[in-house]
């Protein structure tokens, strides 16, 4: 399987590193989709990283804009890493964090910058906006998550407490999106004897009815997991109600969710994830289909999103089905098995990319197939 053929379905750039999907949000009449970008190389960490940049009217054609935010200030030297998007009073405002060198030691802050046309933007002179960690986070302070609810702005920050072994979403309010103030923990996963957490990536958080959804990537030494939670939220602390999972990997990552103008709760991930970093001249990086995720009959599902249904099949040949599931073989990697119930099935191979999503969204399945 070569994987240096052009994607059809899936958007990347035409050149250079790129991983984490942020700033996801509805915007004139556009889908825009920002991302982790290091343009001048095929793998990362060789410059800092800047938000690439994308937008879409139907999730099937995509076009590339320019770099939206680049590492040329002060406190973003060392990176303009990720964030997200909320529109207010027409503009579009982007929430990253900004990373720099200090003496020698790395810094995780929070900056902003706005835009009127969704293409060219302006760093806020007060940046950083929120300048370090509080007491109950970590030097690892990082993906801003912002949202509204009502008169108020929230965002969720993405942190730690080594000396609890915990990975925590720390939480900060606002009346103007200017000016925040620190809340507390807003949740947190502790570590059990022989696990260590280590932190929370990628937090995103949203209206969802009268309750909330909040999802999030959690850190253990050996291991990460995507959580997506329904629940509570009193404006201190969120409560979940329902709790999933929905993807099950093994190639994919950071995903981030987004409340869009119709109202659905659409989910971009970031295809394949960090075991393949050096895989290859070129960087296989891409933005895995949208889905929408659903509280529903108790459980969180991720359904293909309606405008990319039509092209997914009920069966693929690369798929060995079996009594107790399925398998996918694979040329350089261990082959992806799959053990559980099939009660349906859609399926999209892309060149050396597959995704498959069973039982009505229970669980999906992310594969490159090199």
């Amino acid at each position: 399987m070569q994987y240096g053929y052009d994607l059809k379905h899936h958007y990347r750039p035409a050149k250079g590193w790129m991983n984490d999907p942020n700033g996801l949000v509805y915007f004139d009449g556009y889908y825009h989709v920002f991302y982790q970008h290091a343009p001048g190389h095929e793998h990362p960490w060789h410059e800092p990283m800047v938000w690439g940049h994308a937008r879409t009217r139907d999730f099937i054609d995509w076009e590339e804009l320019p770099v939206a935010l680049r590492a040329d200030q002060p406190y973003d030297g060392g990176g303009c890493w990720s964030g997200t998007a909320i529109v207010h009073e027409g503009q579009m405002y982007l929430f990253y964090a900004s990373v720099y060198r200090e003496a020698g030691v790395l810094r995780q802050c929070v900056s902003m910058a706005w835009s009127r046309d969704g293409i060219h933007f302006e760093k806020s002179p007060a940046n950083p906006i929120i300048a370090a960690f509080p007491a109950d986070g970590s030097p690892d302070f990082r993906d801003p998550a912002v949202m509204r609810d009502g008169e108020d702005f929230y965002l969720v920050m993405a942190s730690a407490s080594p000396e609890n072994n915990a990975a925590r979403l720390l939480l900060y309010h606002s009346l103007d999106l200017h000016n925040w103030e620190y809340r507390g923990v807003m949740i947190e996963w502790k570590g059990s004897d022989g696990v260590e957490m280590l932190y929370c990536e990628c937090p995103s958080f949203m209206k969802y009815g009268d309750k909330y959804l909040l999802t999030t990537s959690v850190c253990e030494k050996n291991r990460h997991y995507f959580t997506a939670m329904y629940g509570n939220f009193d404006g201190l602390t969120f409560t979940p109600e329902i709790t999933g999972s929905v993807h099950m990997g093994p190639d994919q990552y950071a995903g981030q969710v987004f409340l869009d103008e119709r109202g659905r709760h659409i989910m971009i991930t970031w295809v394949p994830g960090w075991a393949y970093a050096t895989f290859g001249e070129k960087s296989l990086g891409c933005l895995s289909l949208p889905i929408e995720l659903k509280a529903e009959g108790g459980k969180i599902i991720g359904v293909p999103l309606e405008e990319v249904r039509d092209l997914l099949q009920k069966d693929h040949p690369l798929i060995e089905k079996r009594a107790d599931g399925f398998i996918i073989r694979r040329e350089q990697r261990e082959d992806v098995v799959y053990q559980g119930p099939i009660r349906d099935m859609q399926v999209l191979q892309d060149e050396y990319l597959m995704e498959v999503f069973l039982n009505g969204g229970q669980q999906i399945i992310c594969a490159v197939l090199c």
